[in-house]
């Protein structure tokens, strides 16, 4: 199963990277947004930063930690955060793709940590699971 997420009004850049975060502790997702759909196979920029072909690789740990600027991510943790399934975003601007059928605690604990995280940003989003 796939939470998508719609997010309406700036800032989506930051609204984004708070929903990577609350990713990060949640081992029982992995995610895909448009920032790194836009990174998965561009071609590598030595030193270009994050953004298109820049020098992060997915492949890594060290790679997926840079993305995320953090230092402390576990190591396994690193290897299944990244969604590897080939679903699309479609219409959406991120989806937690849970590994196993969620229950409706765990939808309920997604929604209380998208509200909590985005609510400073201002932004306004819609979340369907399908």
């Amino acid at each position: 199963m796939i939470s998508y997420v719609k997010i309406y009004g700036p800032p989506l850049l930051e609204a984004l990277k708070a929903l990577e975060k609350v990713a990060i502790d949640m081992p029982e997702v992995c995610i895909m947004d448009t920032t790194i759909q836009s990174l998965v196979g561009a071609p590598e920029i030595p030193g270009a930063g994050a953004g298109f072909g820049s020098d992060i690789s997915f492949d890594t740990p060290d790679g997926v930690m840079a993305f995320f600027g953090e230092d402390e991510i576990p190591e396994e943790r690193c290897d299944t955060i990244i969604s590897k399934s080939g679903e699309s975003l479609g219409e959406y601007d991120f989806f937690f793709e849970w590994f196993t059928k969620p229950d409706m605690a765990q939808v309920e604990d997604l929604i209380k940590r998208i509200d909590e995280t985005l609510a400073p940003i201002g932004v306004k989003y819609t979340l369907t699971t399908k």
